[in-house]
């Protein structure tokens, strides 16, 4: 792919979107980015917290530790984290920076002040309303449809900023639907090296450092300790323990940021680490690791724009799809390789449910990048999933575009039952 081409530039950019910074769980993240803006267009300290969240929110939210909150955990826990010690300006590291005193500042403040939760519905997966009073005065803001964007600022009835919300259209992000496997295949063999340099390196970085943290310390349920005591530490087994161990640190309480991918960190560790891992194993040098990187992103980020930021669909196997796309390429497969590879993990794993975020979430990691790699190596054995099968149909992004609509349509109802499951009929 030369560099004039359009795509080229689309594809830069989309990692460069995509593959950013984040602080913990990202919706929780995502729910103190919008508190810490309400409080700081209010000008005070709130004594009144109303917090609205889409269901998909509230499920992703419920179970998770706040970092840097002395392990609060829960919606209202993540609003205060924004209130009290919140930064807007860093966005999805907007409690990288919080002292002890203001963590005592979050427990006596959830102590007194009056916090409610309401479910809100609207037609949209990832909703976030936050408002927060001072006696007689108030502000209010909402994001709509991933982390960050911020599509409503409101204070005493004026509306100081406004986006209008087209449904779930991801507006002012780069256009995914100049995404295709063999297209991504081409960029990855063709991209000059610097142009993704600072990104691609940066995930390295980072996601290592939490992975790494993960195996040393005692996060949820250690299971990237356990595999490793189970299994041995053969290479297939250090890469979905180095991915487990990073999602067993994040999700409970680690304070280590990471690189997300499609909004999610557990994804964004996934679909890197395994790769990383492989490519120690191999000597596969700092270029070809660079481009496995790139397609393993890519390919991740492809399959999740059908399926969209939330769903009942769990992310990580989209991303442990990808990791064995990425390992593909560092044995040198060709683009047949890369697509069968992707097929096949996805006809082996893409039952699996989020029902939020939580500890076993790295479980479900782990199970993925075994998917991923033993997809390619059905492959590499003359073995294959074919079109007829289940969901497989013909062809590499046709089976994509199924997971899509299994993902956005077909599990709606599903998502709506779990999230019951886990709050209630209030959220219905």
């Amino acid at each position: 792919m030369r560099k004039n081409d359009e795509k080229y530039g689309a594809y830069v950019q989309i990692l460069k979107e995509e593959l950013v910074p984040a602080m913990g769980c990202t919706e929780p993240i995502a729910l103190a980015y919008a508190a810490a803006k309400a409080r700081e267009v209010l000008g005070a300290v709130p004594d009144k917290v109303v917090i609205g969240a889409s269901g998909s929110i509230i499920k992703n939210v419920k179970s998770v530790i706040v970092p840097n909150t002395d392990h609060l955990k829960g919606i209202p826990a993540a609003a205060t984290a924004g209130i009290i010690a919140g930064k807007p300006e860093k966005e999805l590291e907007v409690i990288a920076q919080v002292t002890k005193e203001e963590i005592q500042e979050m427990k006596d403040f959830l102590k007194n002040t009056d916090i409610s939760v309401e479910y809100v519905d609207h037609g949209i997966t990832f909703e976030i309303i936050v408002t927060v009073y001072k006696g007689e005065t108030y502000a209010k803001v909402r994001i709509a449809n991933y982390h960050t964007n911020i599509v409503l600022i409101e204070k005493d009835g004026k509306v100081l900023y406004e986006v209008e919300v087209e449904g779930e259209k991801e507006e002012g992000l780069t256009d995914r639907s100049l995404l295709n496997v063999r297209d991504i295949f081409d960029f990855a063999n063709t991209v000059d090296i610097e142009d993704v340099r600072e990104v691609i390196g940066r995930q390295i970085r980072y996601n290592t450092a939490i992975a790494q943290e993960g195996l040393k310390g005692d996060y949820g349920a250690n299971i990237g300790s356990v595999l490793l005591k189970m299994e041995g530490d053969n290479i297939r087994v250090r890469a979905k323990a180095m991915a487990a161990a990073g999602s067993d640190a994040r999700m409970n309480g680690c304070e280590l940021p990471v690189i997300i991918n499609s909004g999610s960190g557990n994804q964004g560790m996934t679909c890197s680490l395994p790769v990383i891992e492989y490519a120690k194993e191999l000597e596969s040098g700092e270029e070809k690791l660079y481009r496995a990187l790139t397609l393993s992103n890519l390919v991740a980020i492809h399959q999740k724009t059908g399926i969209g930021r939330l769903s009942a669909y769990c992310g990580a196997v989209c991303a442990g799809a990808a990791a064995g796309a990425g390992i593909a390429y560092l044995y040198g497969g060709t683009f047949e390789d890369i697509a069968h590879t992707v097929v096949n993990a996805l006809a082996i794993v893409s039952g699996i449910v989020c029902d939020g975020a939580k500890a076993s979430c790295a479980a479900k990691i782990a199970s993925s990048v075994e998917a991923g790699i033993l997809g390619y190596n059905m492959y590499k054995c003359g073995q294959q999933f074919y079109a007829g099968d289940g969901i497989v149909t013909k062809g590499v992004d046709e089976t994509i575009r199924n997971i899509g609509r299994l993902g956005k349509d077909g599990m709606k109802e599903t998502n709506v039952e779990i999230i019951d499951m886990m709050v209630g009929e209030g959220c219905k």
